[in-house]
């Protein structure tokens, strides 16, 4: 037989071996990502969109704005998350890297010596350097070389991982503008409840001036006898309930604080805050658009979006194993076992360039496996992506109804302080005409705090809604 012959014989074998093996991928499940959503958000379809505007023109509290302005820059899990970034830049750059040829520079230097008995030993012993000069022994070895080795990416595999690379990257842009309107959310809620817990405090106080008036009243009374010790004791008790209650206001002023210092990365210290009564805030009338808004103002949904479209190429990625793969590879240098040597070009000259192609054969299962795992993160992120919008429009939609309803609920509470404080003044004049009983006094002075209380926290309530429907609209991150 002869060498052509053969040569056409193997690389038959080789060509229906790659055909084999190569060609072939098995089906998989595929699951399409559903991107409809419902065309408004109850009766409103106007697509002015308070999620659009900027924060530091939302908030219109210098102090608050001043707060979250800090927070941007110091916040520990913000910068946690920059630093995630940075890492995901850093992985765009190696896998850039990994196809693109590379090349190293080489240089070693080395001893042999064959023994005498072998073939090569036998050869180096007889052969001449030069006329009546052996072959040292030992030899000496000296390299110095570049070597260079690229595989080509026939079927895109190592673009589309550095593309997937890229998708992760935008993502994790993505997720650091979540965190941020996080953030923002979470220091303007502790904001107004600070504001809030200064305004009880600021109604305890005034409770525990009418409380101690009427005491004094009691006393009179009692030293003519119009009523018992028993009531006076009793109105001795209701103060000290009240002014007990201004320690568990100052302990929850300190932690709300110290919350708020916490998301500013610094340590406790007063925070700076408006002196106006929080009762007085009148929340501005929210404008949340079309819920189709949502998919580009919310960061968390475009994260989503990012990171199906990064498991989408991951399944290309791991297609691409069933394919044969091309390896190029190929090296210059100077070698010589004599230093000087070095520089007699073309004999210390060496030079090999080589190209191996390689197809999957025994372990396919495993390739199999990668495959359909990819598949399946792919489908999870479609399901990944799919809740994500659902949240974001329940969220909205909970938030337009809170809204509503605690807007419904301070009038009424506004009303119901308004009859208590009459309530007292007329329990009170009653008392000192003995028309009325002094428990009857103490109850009607208890209700008109609680439903003070209960007026501060509404308040509190309207303007935290006020900040989750920036947040659930996507407001903050711009």
């Amino acid at each position: 037989m002869s060498s052509k012959r053969l040569i056409y014989i193997c690389l038959g074998v080789v060509f229906t071996a790659f055909s084999m093996t190569g060609c072939k991928t098995p089906s998989l499940m595929e699951k399409t990502v559903d991107r409809s959503v419902p065309d408004q958000f109850g009766e409103q379809d106007d697509t002015t969109n308070v999620g659009e505007q900027n924060w530091k023109a939302y908030f219109n509290d210098d102090h608050l704005v001043n707060l979250i302005d800090t927070a941007l820059s110091r916040n520990q899990e913000l910068n946690i998350m920059l630093q995630e970034i940075a890492i995901a830049q850093y992985e765009i750059g190696a896998r850039k890297g990994e196809y693109l040829p590379s090349v190293d520079l080489k240089a070693g230097s080395g001893v042999e010596k064959k023994a005498r008995y072998t073939p090569e030993g036998a050869s180096e012993a007889t052969t001449d350097i030069e006329p009546g000069r052996e072959m040292p022994e030992p030899v000496p070895d000296f390299q110095f070389g570049a070597i260079a080795s690229w595989e080509v990416d026939i079927w895109h595999e190592l673009r589309n991982a550095k593309e997937s690379a890229v998708k992760e990257y935008l993502a994790t842009q993505e997720g650091k503008n979540f965190v941020m309107t996080q953030i923002i959310a979470e220091i303007a809620n502790s904001y107004y409840e600070l504001l809030a817990l200064d305004n009880q405090l600021q109604i305890l106080n005034q409770n525990i001036e009418i409380q101690s008036n009427a005491l004094k009243i009691v006393k009179l009374q009692k030293q003519a006898s119009r009523v018992t010790e028993l009531a006076v004791r009793k109105f001795e008790a209701e103060v000290l309930y009240t002014k007990s209650l201004k320690f568990k206001i100052q302990q929850s002023i300190v932690e709300t604080e110290n919350k708020i210092n916490y998301l500013l990365g610094r340590y406790p210290q007063p925070i700076e805050r408006s002196s106006q009564n929080i009762i007085d805030i009148v929340p501005d009338n929210v404008e949340s658009g079309i819920p189709s808004q949502l998919l580009n103002n919310r960061p968390d949904i475009k994260e989503a979006e990012l990171k199906l479209a990064a498991a989408k190429l991951d399944i290309k990625v791991a297609k691409a194993n069933f394919y044969p793969s091309l390896d190029i590879s190929a090296g210059i240098g100077l070698q010589a076992f004599n230093p000087s040597y070095l520089v007699q070009a073309p004999e210390s000259m060496l030079f090999n360039v080589a190209g191996d192609l390689m197809a999957p054969l025994i372990n396919r299962k495993a390739i199999k496996a990668y495959y359909y795992t990819a598949n399946a993160k792919q489908i999870q992120a479609v399901y990944e992506y799919e809740r994500t919008v659902l949240n974001a429009y329940i969220e909205v939609v909970n938030q337009l109804s809170n809204i509503n309803n605690l807007k419904q609920s301070y009038e009424l509470k506004a009303e119901q302080v308004q009859a208590l404080n009459e309530s007292i003044r007329i329990a009170n004049d009653l008392f000192r005409s003995a028309r009325a009983d002094y428990m009857e006094v103490l109850l009607t002075q208890r209700d008109a705090l609680e439903s003070k209380f209960e007026l501060v926290e509404t308040k509190k309530e309207q303007m935290n809604a006020k900040v989750n429907i920036y947040q659930a609209l996507g407001g903050g991150w711009n």
